[in-house]
Order: C-alpha cells, then structure tokens, then sequence
C-alpha cells in the first residue's frame, strides 16, 4: 500500500525515472552527460519552494487571503476574489504552492457559506487561474523558470511574450464568472491566530532575494549558500517540506531529453515536427506528458523558444495530465468533497478544452 500511495503521488516523477533508464540503454553513461543538467534552474526552483514553505509554515498567506474572503460579500464576488488570488499567488510563489495553499481556502468559504455544490467548478476555475496566471513570470510555472534559463531570455522580452496571452486568461475566467449568481454571503471564521511579523520580515526578504537570483542579478551559489543557511536555523522544515518529486522529475527528464537528443533518428523527427508548429507540437505533448516534460524535451530540438514558452503555458489547460497542478488539485478535491469526483472529472474536461482551443486559436492568430 505505501507503494502505490508513492506511485499515485509521484506519477510524473516515476514515468521521468523510468523513461531516463530506458533511454541509458540507447545512450551509456558517459561524460556527455554533465551537460544534460541546468543546474541554475534546479537551484532557483528549490530556493523558492523552500521560501515559500517557509512562509506557510507561518500561515503567511491562509492568514491573509481568509482576511479577503471575508470580505467578499457575495458568491460571485467570493469567485472573482478567490480566482484572483489564486491566479496572482502563481505569479509569485508557483502554481502547484498556490493551488495548496488557496484551494481549502475555497472549500472553507463554500461550506461555511453552505454551498457546496458549487465545489467542483471553483476548483477548476481556481486550477486554471493557477497554470496560466503563472505564465507572466519567470517563475510563476516551473516551466517558465526552466525555459527563461535554458533559453536565456531576456526578462523584458519573456514578459512581452506572455502579457498578451496572461491578458487573454484573465478575460476568460471573469467571463466565466459571470454565470454565478451574485446572492449575499455570511461567513464567520474562527481563525484567530496573529500573523508572525518578525519571520513574515525575514521570509520575505528571503523570497526577495530568490528573485534576484531567478532574474541572474545574485550569483545561484551564493543563494544557494545563504538562503539554506539561513532556513537551516529559521525553519529546517521548510528544507524538508520542498517537493523534492518535482525536482527529481526535472532531473531525470534532463536525462531523458539529453539522451533522445544524441539519438539522431529521434533528433531528425522531433526537429522536423517542431520546424513545422512549434505551438501546436507542445500543445498536444503537453496533453499526453505534461508541461514540465515538454518543456524539457522540446527545448533540445528548436530554437523557437517564443512559440515554445506560449505552448507550453497554454497547454497546461486540457487534460487532467497536461499540468502536474492538475493533479494536485483533483487529488485536493477527491480529499475535501469525496464522491463527487466523476461530475469534477468531466466538468473539468469540457472547460478546460474550451480554455485549450480559445488560447491556441488566439496564439496562432495574434501572439507569434
């Protein structure tokens, strides 16, 4: 049973394990593989899921955002706000730490509110918010962080990419509000517990300084060195509390796709397919194997890195496998309102592919 426990919550994590054993066959260990690795991206995205632990340990954002849903007057407006606040919590502290965090919040609100049954289209509203609001940062979606890396890419140019189609989801998921009535709301909330200044302080600059380094203005050694440090005698828990399953996955894909890319005959097709449609190519791998995969695969295989970033981000909408925040977040609703999983499931399939074919169609025609 702990087995397949393990198995259900690191999926990606052994699929990317098994793919880079089976490609080592084809391609022996060798000194070529030290280049497989972007070291500066695995070293950025621990810092920040360690900040971001931090800062939860501390309930830091649960303390603030039950302070605005209190104010929401109404449940479209408990909608609108909770959307929000999810799609503006992935810019800053990733899209899988933001659905964690605010998708109990939303449970809280609705049962506390006593309605329940609108439980499973907030959350796929929620979980939408979450893989495209991160789209506009660099480290707002894993994937991002490893592209602006890999790709070094201008942080200008990357915003300017991404602002359109960021625009675009926030356009869609107000519309998508819209239908929920706005009757009147009374929530009371028995969390009292006083928000720690001090450590609010020194996580926050921590986080400061996590951005510097993502944005190449602090060396990532020097990050590295200090914020584990320092984290180390604040709070080692949060050491321990990083997912450590997204950094594996991401380390054995670079195994994976640096050897399919020594393999000439897998180099010359994927090389040809994207030559034609970069966007629709990692549109659809992103369906199948999930944004952060694609991410990593494709980038050996075109320098297109603007059509790249916007498939990539787009096509974490779509199937429940084309985001690993996806799976957090049905794995949350499966928790939190059991037996309700089949009408969340297809729910979330026809909304998504909605998301999926608007932001592909409006990509193709205007955003490359």
């Amino acid at each position: 049973m702990a087995i397949i426990r393990f198995l259900k919550k690191n999926t990606v994590f052994c699929v990317a394990t098994v793919a880079a054993l089976v490609t080592c066959f084809f391609v022996p260990p060798d000194a070529g593989y030290a280049g497989y690795f972007d070291w500066r991206t695995l070293s950025c995205l621990f810092l920040t899921l360690a900040v971001v632990c931090a800062l939860r340990n501390i309930k830091f954002f649960t303390i603030l955002a039950r302070r605005l849903v209190l104010l929401s007057g109404n449940l479209r407006g408990l909608f609108l706000l909770l959307i929000a606040i999810t799609f503006l919590g992935s810019m800053l502290i990733a899209n899988d730490m933001a659905l964690i965090t605010f998708l109990p919040l939303g449970y809280f609100a609705l049962s506390v509110a006593g309605k329940e049954k609108h439980m499973a289209y907030l959350f796929i509203l929620q979980n939408i918010s979450a893989n495209l609001g991160g789209m506009l940062t660099p480290f707002g979606n894993p994937q991002n962080l490893y592209l602006y890396s890999y790709f070094n890419i201008p942080t200008g140019e990357f915003c300017s990419i991404m602002l359109p189609p960021f625009l675009l989801a926030i356009t869609l998921l107000a519309l998508c509000c819209l239908p929920v009535r706005a009757v009147r709301l009374t929530i009371t909330d028995s969390f009292n517990e006083p928000l720690n200044k001090p450590r609010t302080a020194l996580y926050l600059a921590l986080f400061a300084l996590s951005l510097l380094i993502v944005f190449r203005i602090v060396p990532y050694p020097v990050g590295l060195l200090l914020i584990s440090a320092v984290l180390l005698f604040a709070d080692r828990e949060a050491l321990l509390m990083v997912d450590y399953g997204l950094l594996g996955t991401f380390f054995f894909f670079f195994i994976f796709a640096g050897n399919l890319a020594r393999i000439d005959a897998v180099h010359t097709a994927l090389s040809g397919l994207l030559g034609k449609d970069t966007l629709l190519v990692s549109v659809l791998s992103c369906q199948g194997i999930s944004n952060v995969p694609t991410a990593i695969l494709l980038s050996r295989f075109t320098e297109d890195y603007r059509a790249l970033l916007l498939g990539v981000n787009i096509g974490g909408t779509g199937t429940l496998i084309a985001s690993l925040a996806s799976l957090i977040t049905f794995s949350e609703f499966r928790i939190l309102y059991p037996g309700h999983t089949k009408q969340y499931f297809w729910m979330f399939t026809g909304i998504n592919a909605a998301f999926l074919v608007i932001m592909t169609a409006a990509a193709k025609l205007f955003f490359l």
